[in-house]
């Protein structure tokens, strides 16, 4: 087994708000990936007491031990355990009612000598390269399906469309938001190897157009998770105004690459 993770923040003077990991169980049966891109939040705060990388972390961390220490629980149950149990570390200091408590978007893969379970929730990308070499994008798209107008500021967003129906889905505090994940099951047989991106990184293909989920994939695979992001950097400064591609919130963004080929 090959793995390789590659994390970057967007900007050096502030904390990486994404969280990665890969689970190796002692017995050497199968492993486990996580990708969280935590919510940057708005300036006007977000009733808790704690940053997005704090609840990365802690999200981050329940899910790494979740997946790898009961094998037998389904992704979408130990993601909400881990909700449950983010939100109880904070619950009597913090609002977690308010539309902006600390959230974020959610990559799983766990994937044993049967099978590989695999789960996301909003915009990150988990990509699936059978043994044929064709690779298919496990994504939940509703985020990218949504009118632009809806999108016209962070007030019609939280008040319309955040975890809300008709809208998208973050992992924040409400352990039911597991059910609206996008959830499947392969056969081990049918896998060769798989990436997990955030949004910082699937720019390449979403925002620069660079080329398609496969090309992608290719990069990963022949050279590094790193010179994905180095692309994407790249890409970043020479179109620093946005000019040219737009619906970018920001110049440089959180760059979290998780390659495992199994």
């Amino acid at each position: 087994m090959r793995t390789e993770l590659v994390s970057e923040p967007g900007d050096p003077a502030r904390p990486n708000e994404d969280f990665a990991s890969v689970g190796l169980p002692a017995s050497g049966q199968g492993g486990a990936l996580v990708v969280l891109d935590g919510v940057t939040p708005p300036r006007s705060g977000t009733g808790c007491l704690h940053s997005v990388p704090w609840f990365t972390a802690r999200l981050g961390g329940a899910l790494t031990e979740l997946t790898v220490s009961l094998p037998d629980v389904p992704l979408g149950d130990a993601l909400a355990r881990a909700i449950a149990r983010t939100a109880d570390a904070h619950r009597e200091t913090c609002d977690l009612s308010h539309p902006r408590t600390p959230q974020a978007t959610v990559v799983m893969a766990r994937w044993s000598p049967e099978s590989v379970e695999y789960l996301i929730l909003s915009d990150s990308a988990l990509l699936v390269q059978s043994p044929d070499g064709t690779v298919t994008p496990c994504l939940d798209d509703r985020l990218a399906r949504l009118p632009r107008a809806s999108l016209a500021t962070d007030a019609l967003i939280d008040a319309h469309i955040r975890n809300k129906e008709g809208g998208f889905f973050t992992a924040a505090a409400d352990p039911s938001v597991a059910d609206r994940a996008v959830t499947g099951v392969l056969g081990r047989a049918e896998v060769r190897a798989l990436a997990a991106l955030t949004d910082g990184a699937t720019r390449w293909v979403e925002k620069f157009r660079e080329g398609d989920w496969a090309e992608c994939f290719t990069v990963v695979r022949k050279e590094g998770a790193r010179a994905l992001v180095d692309r994407v950097r790249a890409l970043e400064s020479a179109d620093a105004e946005e000019r040219v591609y737009l619906g970018r919130s920001k110049t440089h963004d959180d760059a979290t690459v998780v390659y495992a080929q199994l």
